[in-house]
């Protein structure tokens, strides 16, 4: 019988989800021309939660800076690196304000995302997490977050345009990974992405010609769903594979 792995737990899923929301938001951040600083703020310290939560999993906390000591082989230390590119250029971004910092930091967001994406991709012993489709879903999962967010501090035509083109995306992604991980610890998680994650955000987008208040909801309810989703992935859908013994050693007879 497949058991469920129990080295990672809600603490593990707080990087994957704060780190892809914040991600998301400081992409959506240097994509936006009216960007607030206080928005990519908000961005590093999503971030910066996340590390602390997986931190705080680590039973020697000294030992977290060995993380940094295989760039060539290790997703893990891919992504510590691009954090540090992160807080550098984000803090260069909000102590000087020239926009130049701000665009790399969204393009080393970006590589954080992506590095995020492949160290569950990474974990080949657990079904749910080696899917090549997982690492899409992942990604767009963490810009859907993002943009969602991102209508907390703008209503601007970008952050809209952005949210519904990744929540769309998201919905895409969901559905041919869906195809390929038939997983039934992900189903509520996923009808959840798809109805409150997914249509609710679109509907409220455009009603947000008339409801001031319906497009910063469309962006809580696309951070919500996706949340959820890696919640559910990353403490109860990944479980472990069995043993397999296709050909069984048979002694001939003399």
């Amino acid at each position: 019988m497949s058991l469920l792995q129990r080295h990672w737990d809600a603490r593990a899923a707080a990087n994957f989800i704060c780190g892809g929301a914040g991600s998301g938001l400081l992409v959506v951040s240097a994509i936006d021309p009216s960007t607030r600083p206080i928005a990519v703020l908000a961005a590093l310290a999503l971030i910066a939660a996340g590390l602390a939560a997986v931190w705080l999993e680590i039973g020697r906390k000294l030992r977290a800076v060995h993380v940094f000591f295989n760039p060539f082989t290790s997703w893990m230390t891919r992504e510590s690196f691009a954090a540090v590119l992160v807080f550098v250029l984000g803090a260069c971004y909000l102590a000087l304000g020239a926009r130049p910092f701000l665009y790399a930091a969204g393009l080393a967001a970006a590589a954080f995302l992506y590095c995020q994406a492949r160290i569950l991709n990474a974990a080949k012993g657990i079904p749910a997490w080696r899917e090549p489709r997982l690492v899409p879903l992942v990604v767009w999962t963490g810009l859907a977050e993002g943009a969602g967010l991102a209508l907390l501090f703008s209503i601007a035509g970008v952050p809209i345009a952005l949210c519904a083109g990744a929540v769309a995306a998201r919905a895409l992604a969901w559905w041919r990974y869906r195809d390929a991980v038939q997983s039934p610890a992900l189903r509520a998680p996923g009808r959840v992405l798809l109805w409150l994650g997914g249509a609710l955000p679109l509907v409220l987008i455009l009603a947000g010609e008339t409801l001031p208040w319906a497009r910063p909801l469309a962006g809580l309810a696309a951070f919500a769903a996706g949340a959820w989703l890696k919640l559910a992935l990353v403490t109860r859908a990944s479980f472990k594979q069995d043993f397999s013994l296709p050909h069984l050693p048979v002694r001939g007879a003399r």
